[in-house]
């Protein structure tokens, strides 16, 4: 009998997931919440020391505290993209430019790695794991119909330019929302090909053999995308998406002093993260 977690794309998938633990985030104004997502997830793009990196990182473990997600579940959104980032830290550590004089910790040929190459590849690591622990967290906090309202308020000034408010939030709720259908479509294909014959034993060979494995499922996955897509603009058009030029709610939103403190607290740790 094989393994469960050989086809169990969904569980590595980081997005797109929500969680109604009724934890006091989810509590919170959805536009307070994407604030503040927003300001952690800026903050962690464009710091350059470690050390704002790890407070940010922190952050983003207390706000899965806060929010009564499962720790072991949120860690498994980093499973996925764990070789493509080791990958990448490697390649940073032996393209990273450090200066001429530094001391050299070992040598790989004509490549030479010091102590801010290696410095390098963990900033890269602990980056990206901080933004995917922030964006799940946001995702496991913020459900359809709140991610779309709060959008739709912080967007509407956008249209006075001439941009479709309305149309931008659609398309990232609809992004999110869509990961986890492709990683159950995954699912479904793998087993199927499974099931006449081909090889999923993921207990053995390395990368090259595992992306060997993934190369037959991007045309019946596209495909398949392309159909629901479809099935989904249909459905839209058929509930006359688009017709008034703006969308109704029947949840009044409001703005309260935990939505201001949360968003505050955002911008104060935003700062940190960047001048640490």
């Amino acid at each position: 009998m094989s393994q469960p977690s050989q086809f169990e794309f969904l569980r590595s998938i980081p997005f797109g997931q929500y969680l109604p633990t009724g934890s006091v985030l989810h509590r919170l104004d959805p536009r307070a919440r994407i604030l503040a997502y927003f300001i952690l997830v800026m903050a962690l793009t464009f710091s350059v020391q470690i050390e704002g990196i790890a407070l940010g990182v922190a952050v983003g473990l207390l706000g899965l505290w806060l929010g009564r997600i499962p720790l072991k579940y949120a860690l498994r959104g980093l499973i996925a993209p764990l070789p493509f980032l080791m990958i990448l830290a490697v390649l940073q550590v032996l393209l990273n430019t450090g200066p001429a004089d530094e001391a050299v910790l070992f040598a790989l040929g004509p490549l030479h790695v010091t102590l801010s190459d290696l410095m390098a590849g963990a900033i890269l690591l602990v980056r990206f794991t901080g933004l995917i622990l922030t964006i799940g967290l946001a995702t496991y906090t913020l459900s359809t119909s709140e991610m779309t309202q709060g959008l739709n308020v912080l967007f509407r000034p956008l249209s006075k330019i001439g941009i479709p408010a309305q149309d931008l939030a659609m398309t990232i709720q609809v992004t999110l929302r869509f990961l986890p259908i492709l990683a159950q479509s995954t699912e479904r294909i793998a087993k199927a090909q499974a099931s006449r014959g081909a090889e999923w034993d993921n207990r053995k060979g390395n990368l090259f053999v595992r992306i060997r494995q993934i190369m037959p499922l991007i045309i019946p996955l596209f495909l398949t995308s392309l159909h629901r897509a479809e099935n989904m603009a249909l459905a839209m058009d058929a509930r006359a998406y688009g017709s008034a030029p703006e969308r109704t709610s029947l949840v009044a939103l409001h703005i309260g002093w935990p939505d201001g403190f949360l968003v505050g607290v955002a911008l104060l740790t935003g700062v940190g993260i960047l001048i640490l």
